[in-house]
């Protein structure tokens, strides 16, 4: 079967769609498997609860006595939307987002995707390809611009969303050795404002937006206020929108352990979902921006979806009214993982001993970033060594779009492990992980 271009280039192994497969495989798999790999949020009881309710009374409001389908359910599954998305979900969130932070919103502000990854694939071909140049006679000259990352690794979902090639500029972070509470043997990434603000691609005009997660996935990072508006100063003095991934931040889920505040100005690109919360399977995302990057995604939307799924709407807009899903975030979400990393950090110190292991400061989302310095091989073999073993982790090269990671030691030395799983998972698979990583380490 002969592909074009654009076929030739999704069907390529990719790290996320690796990532995927071994998160389907493990789900389906009748071994025991140590799941430390996958995005999937926990399963949270109390925040399950509510889910449960929520859905139930979609079922139950004005029903009749012969159980059919009640007239909210029955618009949110029946009906499609308008391309910008659900219209009560997407007033339910202008109230709130007013409500919280005054920042003046109106429905033209926001639109919905199918899932955070479907608006990165609209964004980052919005802002980063082929561009006329305007500086040209004539519109038959174009200019390549890139996506900016101010501090790699980022997101492994971001590398191949480019319709065509692969259009990423990035900066290679400071690494600063600091105490995560009172403890040694953790460090931080910090953006490199020196190197970014020279570099080539953006004083020349070749950089179409800057991006980055907030907290970091993969390390669990939190930009701290001071660097997100030395980002966004940086943005307007280069007319570029500045997009922030929210999906592990404020104000749902939350995950976030640092002092931290969320802005948003019509330069700056919020991007939130409903996965982390509890309900990655109903693959809904939420764009905030100004009112002509909204109509183009609503355009975008129009021709890839027709209109995004409507069940995650129905869900979350009762949530989003009452506040419930700012409570949940705030007093059941973010306190789970910050206990979940709590107990990870200790089992792999008890795992690892004196043997070299930097793990990234906690700060927020699902993960843990752990650095095995001059381990004796790849982390993409360590991968291989470990799943044969049932455990499954995320190798840190897949991480590093707009690096080039054979020039780069420290991209082949970390991997990503998830926090989200049960504590006997964690306790077996950090045991699987040690006992390999050790063993590297005395030639054995």
């Amino acid at each position: 079967m002969n592909f074009s271009k654009f076929g030739q280039k999704f069907t390529q192994p990719t790290g996320i769609s690796q990532l995927m497969d071994d998160l389907g495989d493990a789900l389906k798999s009748d071994q025991p498997i140590n799941m430390l790999g996958g995005g999937n949020p926990a399963r949270i009881d109390a925040v399950n609860e509510v889910f449960l309710e929520t859905y139930r009374a979609l079922g139950n409001d004005d029903a009749n006595s012969t159980n059919e389908l009640s007239s909210t359910a029955l618009t949110s599954i029946g009906n499609y939307s308008n391309p910008q998305g659900d219209a009560a979900f997407i007033d339910s969130l202008v109230g709130f987002f007013n409500r919280h932070y005054d920042w003046n919103l109106s429905a033209d502000n926001i639109a919905l995707t199918n899932g955070s990854q479907n608006a990165f694939f609209y964004l980052f071909n919005l802002f980063g390809g082929a561009f006329n140049d305007a500086s040209a006679n004539n519109d038959s000259q174009t200019v390549d611009k890139s996506i900016l990352l101010p501090l790699a690794p980022e997101y492994i979902g971001y590398s191949d969303v480019h319709v065509e090639g692969q259009h990423f500029a990035a900066v290679l972070p400071h690494i600063d050795t600091v105490t995560h509470n009172g403890e040694e043997g953790f460090f931080k990434y910090r953006v490199d404002f020196e190197a970014l603000e020279s570099l080539p691609a953006l004083i020349e005009g070749r950089i179409g937006a800057i991006c980055c997660s907030r907290p970091t996935n993969p390390t669990g990072n939190v930009l701290t206020d001071e660097e997100m508006s030395r980002l966004s100063d940086i943005t307007k003095r280069y007319d570029v929108p500045l997009i922030i991934d929210n999906a592990y931040g404020m104000p749902f889920p939350n995950i976030i352990y640092s002092d931290a505040h969320l802005t948003w100005d019509d330069n700056t690109i919020l991007c939130f979902s409903l996965s982390k919360i509890g309900l990655p399977g109903v693959r809904t995302g939420i764009i905030v921006a100004a009112p002509e990057v909204i109509a183009a995604v609503s355009a975008l939307n129009a021709v890839v979806n027709l209109s995004p799924t409507r069940f995650g709407a129905a869900i979350a807009t009762p949530l989003v009214n009452d506040d419930r899903i700012k409570q949940l975030s705030d007093n059941e979400i973010k306190p789970f993982y910050q206990q979940q990393a709590t107990t990870a950090v200790r089992l792999l110190k008890e795992a690892m001993g004196d043997y070299p292991m930097m793990i990234h400061k906690p700060e927020g989302a699902i993960f843990l970033w752990l650095w095995f310095k001059d381990l004796p091989i790849t982390t993409d073999e360590l991968y291989e060594i470990l799943k044969k073993k049932g455990t499954l982790i995320v190798p840190s090269q897949h991480f590093f779009p707009g690096v080039d990671v054979t020039q780069y030691p420290h991209a082949h030395e970390c991997i990503r492990m998830s926090i989200a799983a049960d504590e006997q998972t964690l306790i077996d698979g950090i045991q699987v992980i040690g006992d390999v990583v050790r063993a590297l380490y005395d030639g054995k």
